[in-house]
C-alpha cells in the first residue's frame, strides 16, 4: 500500500513514529508543506497516485 502523509505544521515526535512505524510495511511519501513549497496541481497529482493520504 502507499501512503502520503502532507505535514501542515511541520514534523512531530508522533508524526515520526508513526512513519516510522508503517515504513518497513508500506511505500511512504511525505511532503513536509513548511520546508518546501509545492504547487498544488503537484500535491493533488501525489494525492491521486498513493492509496492513502494522511493529513497531519
Amino acid at each position: 500500500m502507499t501512503l502520503l502523509y502532507l505535514l501542515t505544521d511541520g514534523r512531530e515526535p508522533v508524526c515520526d513514529r508513526l512513519i516510522a512505524l508503517q515504513s518497513p510495511q508500506h511505500e511512504v511519501t511525505v511532503i513536509d508543506l513548511l520546508k518546501r513549497a509545492m504547487p498544488y496541481e503537484r500535491i493533488v497529482q501525489e494525492m491521486c497516485a498513493h492509496d492513502r493520504v494522511i493529513s497531519w
